[in-house]
Parts: C-alpha cells; sequence; structure tokens
C-alpha cells in the first residue's frame, strides 16, 4: 500500500447511453500546455492526454495502461507525471485505485494541469508536487447521457455517487469538511462548473504538497508533439466550447481532414490547412 491512508473509489456501473467528454474549460486550458516530453526513468508513468480513449492518437491513458506500467514497476517507488484535461470519470477512479493500492510511494508531478478524473487521480499520490505555473481543477462528475427518462435518472445517481466518492477522496487528502469540497465541486453558482486553483491555492488547501520547478518554456514547446494534432486539439476545444459533444467533434474534423483534396494543393494536410477547413466548417454551421 501507499504510504498515506487514502479512501478507495467506490465502484458505478456506467450509465446506459454515457458517453465521457472533458470539460470545454479545461480542454482549452490543456491545449494551451505544450506536452512535456516522455521520462526516461523506467519508474515513471506519464499521462499527457485524455483520461480514457484519446480519438486522435487512438492512445489516450486507461486504468489497462496504468495497470500495465505498475506490474513491470513492481514494488519500486513510481512517479506520476500529468498534464490532462480529464476525461472519463470510471477510468479516471479505477486508475485512482491502482495507484492506491501500490505497495511503494506514489509521487504525482502536475506538469500543466490536472483536471477533472486527472484531478482524482493526482489524489493518489503520497507526494503531490505542482510544476510552476501549473493548474489543478475539480468539479462534479461529467458526461453525456441519451435515452429515456428512466436513463437520465439512473445517470444522476450514478453521477451523485460519484461526486460523494471524490467529495471523499479530496476531502481525506485535505482535511476539508465534505460538505465545503462538495461546494467547491459546484463552483460559485450552479451555472458554473467547478473549481480551478492555482498552485498556491491547490497547496493552501492541502490539495498539493509543495511545488517543484518545470521544464523551461521553450523544452516544454519542443516537446509539445505534431503541429497538426495540437491544431486540431485547439479546435477541438473551440467546438467544445461552442456545445458540440465529443462525437459530434470527432466526426465532423475527421470528415473534413480526410475529405477530398484539390488537385493543385500538396497531399498532405498541414496545420493551417486544416485550421483554415475547420474554420470554414463551423462558419458553415452557423450561418
Amino acid at each position: 500500500m501507499t504510504l498515506r491512508e487514502l479512501p478507495d473509489a467506490r465502484a458505478a456501473s456506467r450509465p446506459k447511453g454515457y458517453d465521457w467528454d472533458s470539460p470545454p474549460v479545461a480542454l482549452t486550458e490543456w491545449v494551451e500546455r505544450p506536452m512535456a516530453a516522455e521520462a526516461d526513468d523506467p519508474n515513471t508513468v506519464s499521462i499527457y492526454g485524455v483520461i480514457g480513449e484519446d480519438f486522435w492518437s487512438g492512445e489516450g491513458f486507461t486504468a489497462k495502461r496504468m495497470a500495465a506500467a505498475l506490474r513491470l514497476i513492481g514494488k519500486n517507488a513510481v512517479t506520476v507525471n500529468v498534464n490532462s484535461p480529464g476525461g472519463d470519470m470510471f477510468e479516471g477512479m479505477a486508475i485512482y485505485n491502482l495507484l492506491r493500492e501500490h505497495r511503494a510511494e506514489v509521487t504525482v508531478k502536475i506538469m500543466g494541469i490536472a483536471a477533472s478524473a486527472a484531478s482524482v487521480i493526482a489524489m493518489a499520490g503520497d507526494q503531490v508536487l505542482m510544476g510552476t505555473g501549473s493548474m489543478m481543477m475539480i468539479h462534479n462528475a461529467w458526461g453525456l447521457v441519451v435515452g429515456n427518462r428512466h436513463d437520465y435518472l439512473d445517470a444522476a445517481e450514478v453521477f451523485g455517487q460519484f461526486d460523494a466518492s471524490m467529495a471523499d477522496i479530496y476531502a481525506a487528502r485535505t482535511g476539508m469538511d465534505a460538505k465545503d469540497v462538495l461546494a467547491m465541486l459546484d463552483g460559485p453558482s450552479k451555472a458554473s462548473d467547478g473549481t480551478f486553483m492555482s498552485a498556491a491555492e491547490a497547496i493552501e488547501k492541502g490539495f498539493a504538497d509543495a511545488t517543484f520547478e518545470a521544464a523551461s518554456s521553450e523544452a516544454a514547446k519542443a516537446a509539445g508533439g505534431p503541429s497538426d494534432l495540437i491544431a486540431r486539439r485547439r479546435l477541438e476545444a473551440k467546438l467544445a466550447t461552442a456545445g458540440m459533444g465529443r462525437r459530434e467533434r470527432f466526426d465532423l474534423i475527421n470528415a473534413i481532414s480526410s475529405g477530398p483534396r484539390d488537385a493543385t494543393r500538396p497531399a498532405e494536410r498541414d496545420a493551417g490547412d486544416l485550421t483554415a477547413d475547420l474554420m470554414s466548417a463551423i462558419t458553415t454551421l452557423r450561418s
């Protein structure tokens, strides 16, 4: 077990018609924070994408990947680097439980942002360290459900269970009263979505323990990933902010990026081409 006494994340069944998504505000923050380079240390696990399957890269970070990594690490201490907008709350809770049950010390380093499900994962660390300029975001369970009123009622019950479980986890980490944590999950008003915290605020409230010096901005940019992927994610964040669901965003961007090309233009799309095509599509949709 890890060194801290941490509560178990209570499991729940996926509601019928459930589809996870990352909060638009978290996506926007994440896209503007280039991913850090992969660590060479075999005892370091890097979570630099969404929690769950990532349509763009075909990866994302799942409980299956974490379980495989921890099997290789064995009984050694583990460091988990995080820069994620969150995603699938079911996967996030499962990853948290895997780290909670690890038999050696767990150190979580927040490289850019730990939002939504990623913030829950961070709570499994015996030490939670936040890099220069990093942020943490917590909020109520979030996702899309399609079905009749019974499906919606079932989903609301499951989401409520997740909110209560998250509140227990955050309260155990911080020493805060669960009611105060639930208020932070709500945010300033019912129309808001959770609470963002700077490194200093997260440390003050007990969500993190200390800061560390993050990589230089130039090094981070160099490791930011392919420009076309960054452009896709930036535009996906804009579509999410406009109210478009995850699958709709994927279908639209995928259709445009794989559509027929003009013979006078290069066969390969660069980030500028994709940006122009997507913005044209968005303008058409709004007209």
